[in-house]
């Protein structure tokens, strides 16, 4: 090849690519200026707007904006990117943006804002019904013969020239047959203000036009199966943004206080959240807390945000509850020295002077049970008096308690908190109690417009009090999302004792599963079907619960073999099957630590790359995710993988102790969860328990 042949050929492309595209500059040009109801704004504009057409958008101009006698929106405009609603300004001054307003000349000019944020709200709703969400609906202000790129709002400002580029560098956010679907359902949804004058100046039949009317009634069951297939087919980071038009009212609901979300594994409660954080961001002027109480969440549904709507990513502010807490008071001058292995030493000798030799042992001789009793019933819920902890309801907690017992508690709590206090030091509590203080001390003063609670079951009491102290009964302010069967700690609480009051509709519980199959659905509700449990709303409920299904593809392997070496090398040959694309989507689940630490070797020893969970923050990432059934909450993969899985727990042994009930009980509520990531596959590994003849 002769030097300088590959820079001749890119030169020759350009050019290529420059003439292809001054032809369709003058074809959208001759078209807008057919456009005899257009201004000649609408006109420039609509030129810059038509060259889309040419990669597969959808544009409609001059629409009657419904519910109105003869108000009309400039154009809508489909595609790959979305729907977005444009108002078109042919304006001699050029726009500016002071004090949180649009400005023309001196003159104030919101009402523009403000007429073109309701007409996007009508498109919202004209298309809620297709499982499209909200922020996949966007406005743009478009200012002919002007230069300009700002943001007011949600409102995007931009000028004639930057309108293409940006549309352009849109993600893609639907495949070409919903953008036809969609922009042939906005067609008879806003229909023409006159007789379409692009029709009359070509003589022709809008895009899409033809084709509805030969299809006749559109299809909306069709429209959101086609959507449901390209999200199972996408990679899982963007599976999290798929709704079902039910859960898109959910998102678009406006609640007149505290409201909740509940519902079974799978039935999509923080898919539900995250759009709603997205929402409000972009109707309300206050940042957005989005709260949880793992600390390896709120990096993932932050990553998610940022897919799904990063104009307002940067109002909404992802948080686990105890680092939030923290930087709160440190915020407020409040003086905080959390070191938890001062505090576990403290518990330590407290159990050695108080509770190794009293009428506890009785009952369990671990300390690990009692250390749980402190931390979620009495300093959980906040209970400060013997008086108050002698007969508070110790929910989830199953050993019965006489006033002696309770007695015995106190006084190890007591020795506790001395020897804690000696040393200066706080624990993960104490944390959250400063917060409550701090945030009932300077009530009304948060900057907070709503906060949103994922994963509400695993906080405690005095958790919920401070989200609720912050927030308060404001509508829309406080929305809890969660589900009481999938709680992975001890102690619980209701709502009523955090004073929050979820009345009427605001109590909303979810019932279709999107992710799993019915048989891996039906293993998991076996192992906590005769589990029955007390939601945070105070109802019984029970552990086999009815749940709607939309995907039957998945699959149950159970493995089960002699020995840990031979169980341990079926799991290698099952994930060195995988290819890496099918290994980033999969997920090895543990049930402690020294599990986690035996996989991790294992698997970096024999050639399969590991992705801990403690690091994942929702990119698609290479390698195996690995991590405990704990830090999968929230999350799902595509396969998962439970090696050595204690199947035991389904034994409901006759004779065990309470605290062995309450152990097992806490156990099959953590294996479901586990179970419950899994999409396509569920592995399950188990050590064979029988003896060879």
């Amino acid at each position: 090849m002769a030097a300088g042949g590959s820079a001749s050929r890119r030169a020759q492309e350009a050019r290529r690519q420059e003439r292809l595209l001054r032809d369709q500059w003058q074809a959208a040009r001759r078209q807008a200026r057919r456009w005899e109801a257009a201004s000649e704004g609408e006109q420039q504009v609509g030129a810059q707007l038509l060259m889309l057409t040419e990669r597969g958008w959808r544009l409609l101009v001059d629409r009657r904006w419904p519910g109105t006698r003869s108000a009309n929106v400039d154009m809508l405009l489909v595609g790959p990117g979305g729907v977005f609603v444009v108002d078109v300004k042919n304006w001699r001054q050029d726009p500016e943006i002071n004090r949180g307003s649009l400005w023309a000349n001196g003159e104030l000019r919101d009402s523009h804002v403000q007429k073109l944020t309701a007409v996007t709200r009508t498109a919202e709703a004209a298309v809620a019904s297709l499982g499209l969400s909200p922020v996949a609906v966007r406005p743009l202000m478009v200012f002919a013969g002007k230069h300009v790129d700002a943001t007011l709002g949600r409102v995007r400002l931009l000028g004639e020239r930057e309108v293409g580029p940006f549309l352009l560098a849109e993600r893609q956010r639907l495949p070409s047959a919903s953008v036809r679907a969609i922009a042939d359902h906005l067609e008879r949804r806003f229909p023409e203000y006159e007789v379409s004058s692009v029709a009359k100046a070509t003589g022709e039949a809008q895009p899409g036009q033809q084709e509805a009317e030969q299809s006749g009634l559109f299809d909306l069951d069709g429209m959101r199966e086609a959507a449901l297939e390209a999200a199972l087919r996408a990679p899982i980071e963007q599976w999290m943004t798929f709704l079902h038009p039910d859960q898109v009212a959910l998102v678009r609901r406006n609640w007149s206080g505290p409201a909740r979300i509940s519902g079974p594994a799978g039935t999509g409660k923080t898919v539900v959240g995250l759009h709603r954080a997205s929402y409000l961001a972009q109707r309300t002027t206050g940042r957005i807390l989005y709260v949880t109480f793992a600390s390896n969440l709120p990096r993932v549904q932050e990553t998610f945000l940022h897919t799904m709507s990063p104009a307002v990513a940067d109002r909404v502010e992802f948080r686990s509850l105890h680092s939030w807490a923290q930087q709160y008071l440190q915020s407020r001058g409040v003086i905080v020295n959390l070191k938890g292995d001062k505090a576990e030493t403290a518990f330590s000798r407290a159990w050695t002077h108080a509770g190794r030799d009293s009428a506890l042992t009785e009952l369990e001789p671990s300390p690990h049970y009692w250390k749980d009793e402190i931390d979620y019933v009495i300093k959980g819920r906040g209970i400060t008096s013997f008086e108050e902890y002698a007969i508070v309801p110790r929910r989830r907690r199953r050993v019965s308690l006489r006033r002696a017992h309770r007695q015995a508690v106190w006084n190890l709590y007591e020795a506790y908190e001395s020897r804690r206090t000696e040393r200066g030091v706080h624990d993960f509590n104490d944390i959250l109690t400063l917060a409550l203080a701090e945030a009932v001390r300077t009530a009304g003063t948060s900057s907070y417009a709503a906060i949103i609670v994922d994963e509400v079951q695993d906080l405690t009491l005095v958790g919920v009090k401070l989200l609720h102290a912050l927030i308060g009964d404001a509508p829309n302010g406080l929305l809890l999302v969660g589900d009481g069967q999938q709680a992975v700690y001890p102690g619980g609480f209701r709502l009523s004792d955090a004073g929050i009051d979820i009345r009427g509709d605001r109590g909303q519980v979810l019932s279709t599963n999107y992710r799993n199959s019915k048989e891996i659905l039906d293993v998991a509700l076996a192992v906590v079907a005769d589990d029955a449990f007390e939601d945070i709303d105070g109802l019984r409920t029970p552990g086999a619960r009815t749940v709607d299904l939309t995907y039957h593809d998945g699959q149950v392997q159970r493995v089960e073999r002699p020995t840990v070496a031979d169980h341990d090398r079926a799991l290698l040959d099952a994930l060195l099957a995988l290819t890496p694309e099918e290994q980033a989507d999969s997920a090895v689940l543990c049930a402690s630590k020294s599990a986690i630490s035996h996989y991790r070797d294992l698997l970096s020893g024999s050639g399969v790359p590991v992705y801990s969970l403690d690091r994942y923050e929702g990119h698609a990432v290479e390698g195996v995710k690995l991590g405990s059934y704990r830090r999968a909450k929230g999350l799902e993969f595509k396969r998962v993988y439970l090696p050595q899985c204690d199947m035991s727990l389904l034994d409901r042994e006759e004779g065990i102790s309470e605290t062995e009930r309450e152990r097992q009980e806490l156990g099959r509520s953590q294996l479901f969860v586990a179970m419950t990531r899994a999409r396509d596959t569920l592995w399950l590994g188990r050590i064979s328990t029988t003896k060879p003849d």
